[in-house]
């Protein structure tokens, strides 16, 4: 695995030190976990926010090099600025050997164009974007996969119907739950309730005529 973000130990903290470390382009951050003492560190800002914004940052272990020390870590959280969406602060877990971890898994949906119930003009609903399993930290998959290709009007597509990889264990475990829907184009809706709507009207006109 090659080293994903370099670090510096921060003997500072608080705002004031935060303010000092934005200027200098780094972010504070904290290492903890593993029964170890948290250790507090300042990464690249730069560096940082771009693997936020490649997607994935909270389901990938990466290594951080700590002043010539490795630690093997996941990002577990990170704090923005709600006004200038400006990244405040990043926490990463420690991951041990064998350790198994619970993220949230991107779900990709393929063959959009074999779907018999999109060609008809139905609609791809996602009720799931991530998937939270539970998973070794070495088998962690990029996204899960939906196939769309035998999908009709009116499906839905359940975790059931995914190819899990081996070791991965979904943390809704009661219920089947859904992913997505194909849902009926708007105009055979609209068309639908329009009958539904003439259909009332004949009811009231022949309640009228008694």
């Amino acid at each position: 695995m090659s080293v994903e973000l370099k670090a510096s130990v921060r003997d500072r903290v608080g705002k004031g030190a935060a303010r000092e470390l934005r200027r200098q382009g780094l972010v504070p951050a904290v290492i903890y976990g593993d029964k170890k003492a948290p250790l507090s560190i300042a990464i690249s800002y730069k560096d940082t926010f771009r693997k936020i914004h490649d997607g994935g940052f909270l389901s990938h272990v990466i290594e951080i090099d700590v002043d010539g020390k490795k630690h093997r870590v996941i990002p577990k959280d990170y704090q923005l600025e709600p006004v200038r969406d400006f990244l405040v602060h990043v926490d990463f877990l420690r991951v041990g050997k064998n350790s198994t971890l619970t993220v949230e898994v991107p779900v990709h949906f393929e063959n959009e164009e074999k779907s018999p119930g999109l060609k008809k003009g139905g609609v791809l609903n996602v009720v799931r974007h991530t998937v939270e399993v539970s998973v070794p930290a070495d088998s962690i998959p990029e996204y899960l996969v939906v196939d769309l290709s035998k999908a009709e009007v009116g499906d839905s597509l359940h975790i059931s119907a995914v190819d899990l990889p081996e070791g991965v264990v979904p943390t809704i475990t009661d219920r089947d739950f859904t992913i997505a829907t194909i849902a009926a184009p708007s105009a055979l809706r609209s068309s639908e309730g329009a009958e539904d709507a003439d259909s009332d009207e004949g009811d009231e006109d022949e309640k009228d005529e008694d």
